[in-house]
């Protein structure tokens, strides 16, 4: 296997990381904005608001997104076998 080879086995995997947490962190942000929007208006400043819809939003987007997360790293893992079956 050479350096090149390497590099872009590297490189999938970052961009598979990058696909896979994109839809959670999206989430997360759009709600933790909504959050923060509604404790600005309503002067609430408990700390602990924020935590538990961010973590029912990212579950429940997990939940959802399973089927495509599931497809998108069993695709890179067929890719990175099949790199190692052929040797290279």
């Amino acid at each position: 296997m050479t350096g090149a080879e390497a590099l872009d086995i590297a490189s999938d995997g970052i961009w598979t990381l990058i696909i896979v947490s994109a839809p959670m962190m999206i989430i997360g942000l759009i709600v933790g904005v909504i959050i923060a929007l509604f404790q600005a208006l309503t002067q609430i400043q408990e700390q602990t608001l924020v935590f538990v819809p961010k973590i029912i939003a990212i579950f429940v987007t997990m939940l959802l997104t399973l089927p495509f997360l599931g497809a998108t790293m069993g695709g890179y893992m067929n890719r990175v076998v099949d790199m190692i079956i052929v040797g290279g």
